[in-house]
């Protein structure tokens, strides 16, 4: 364990002296978003700190511009970020971050540096763009007043900033699968007799996936606000005629 710390602590000098920091980060902000086809847009932040992951202080932010959520195709991954950004920092509650990474190039750079400038907020910020072909050990670090620049392949520090990238990209993707298999059982549910939106979302409410759905006795889904014998029988009816491997 101490030796762990004293490895890590050595890493983070690193990091104050490779982005210029007036000290070793006490805490480090990851940001990074994910969609499909602009589908369950979610912005995740995890957090670093010179113990490790502090998974606890992990947040995610669930994309709520309407140009956004009306997009058919593609999505704007720079709007996305600059909202997760705005919402975020707006919590005065939480502790600011010592540096912010983001996951991304010179474009995502200059959305961080307007959000931090409309705050009023002096936060160190780097952006982690992806190497040629998307290769790891080729990531290219973009940082205010300084050239884009790489670190050497076999740098440790390298290696505690992918890990850091890798980390935020893994909560963002976990994210958006929870929230696009909510999206696709509400859908879901939208095709059973008598359940409209209200009944839909009582009952999210109280069974948050299709497993503990399918599961329920007819009591358990008529104590669902809204429900009564005949709603929970065409329900538990609807689901005997699906496949098992129904969304």
């Amino acid at each position: 364990k101490i030796a762990i710390l004293d490895s890590q602590s050595h890493l983070l000098e690193r990091v104050q002296k490779i982005f210029g920091l007036n000290s070793p980060p006490h805490r480090i902000e990851i940001y990074d978003n994910s969609h499909i086809q602009g589908v369950a847009p979610y912005g995740a932040m995890v957090v670093a700190t010179p113990e490790g992951f502090d998974k606890k202080a992990y947040r995610t932010f669930s994309i709520k511009n309407p140009k956004q959520q009306a997009l058919a195709y593609g999505g704007d991954d720079y709007a996305m970020m600059e909202e997760t950004l705005k919402r975020r920092l707006a919590h005065t509650d939480l502790p600011l971050p010592a540096l912010i990474l983001l996951d991304g190039g010179s474009a995502h750079l200059a959305i961080g540096k307007r959000v931090l400038q409309a705050l009023g907020l002096s936060i160190p910020l780097v952006a982690i763009a992806k190497g040629v072909n998307r290769n790891a050990g080729r990531e290219v670090f973009h940082q205010e007043g300084k050239e884009p620049f790489q670190l050497p392949s076999t740098d440790p520090v390298l290696y505690y900033l992918q890990r850091l990238r890798d980390e935020a990209h893994r909560f963002a993707i976990g994210t958006h699968r929870k929230g696009r298999t909510s999206k696709g059982l509400r859908s879901l549910l939208e095709n059973v007799e008598g359940i409209g939106p209200k009944r839909r979302s009582a009952l999210l409410q109280k069974f948050t996936t299709l497993e503990e759905i399918k599961n329920a006795s007819l009591e358990d889904l008529m104590q669902v606000a809204g429900f009564n014998k005949k709603i929970a029988k065409n329900l538990l009816d609807f689901f005997k005629e699906k496949p098992s491997d129904s969304p």
